[in-house]
């Protein structure tokens, strides 16, 4: 995986852009790195629901649960698969929209200065131990491009928008993540 700087976009993986998506704030830093998870239909993998959500073109009469989230604008800016196969709907230039209403350090709508992976997962489901390879691989990347990510700007979307949000949950293993990356220790920065 390489990222052209000047488009945001990784070289050798999936692209599937989204229209989900809108210019970030001028002048805005791009310093923290949220790790979500998605499965559609709820708990089942490998569907390519993920990818049309994103797209827009989820189906609403394909499963019942899809009827209720077919009219959201919802975006990442990567998804990781089971398998480990990585696919990017939103450049990093832009923002995507996959936080909400979020709160990291002080600071609301971390849209604005963001970068959002989603897992192919739920919140009581071990990853795979691909899916951690690639992350790993797509976070040092990330790194590389935008230094201000470090280890204490990587976060979850439970950590940034408590109460209202679960994910990536208790079966994401921060350390074996974290432990591949940096030594300084992790954050759970969110709003009071």
């Amino acid at each position: 995986m390489q990222i052209d700087t000047a488009s945001g976009w990784l070289r050798g993986i999936r692209h599937c852009p989204s229209a989900h998506f809108n210019a970030r704030p001028e002048g805005v830093d791009i310093s923290l790195l949220v790790i979500h998870n998605i499965s559609l239909p709820p708990g089942q993998f490998g569907t390519g629901c993920v990818q049309q959500f994103f797209s827009g073109t989820l189906d609403r009469q394909a499963h019942p649960y899809f009827a209720e989230i077919a009219e959201l604008r919802v975006s990442a800016h990567f998804l990781i698969e089971r398998d480990g196969a990585v696919t990017q709907f939103v450049s990093c230039r832009d923002r995507a929209w996959h936080a909400g209403q979020s709160c990291f350090d002080g600071r609301e709508n971390c849209n604005d200065f963001s970068l959002g992976i989603e897992l192919e997962g739920t919140d009581d489901e071990p990853f795979a131990e691909a899916q951690y390879a690639s992350l790993i691989a797509l976070t040092r990347v990330l790194q590389q491009a935008f230094p201000r990510i470090t280890r204490t700007r990587i976060t979850g979307h439970e950590h940034i928008a408590p109460g209202r949000k679960t994910d990536p949950g208790p079966c994401f293993d921060w350390p074996h993540y974290l432990d591949q990356l940096t030594d300084t220790a992790p954050t759970d920065e969110g709003c009071t």
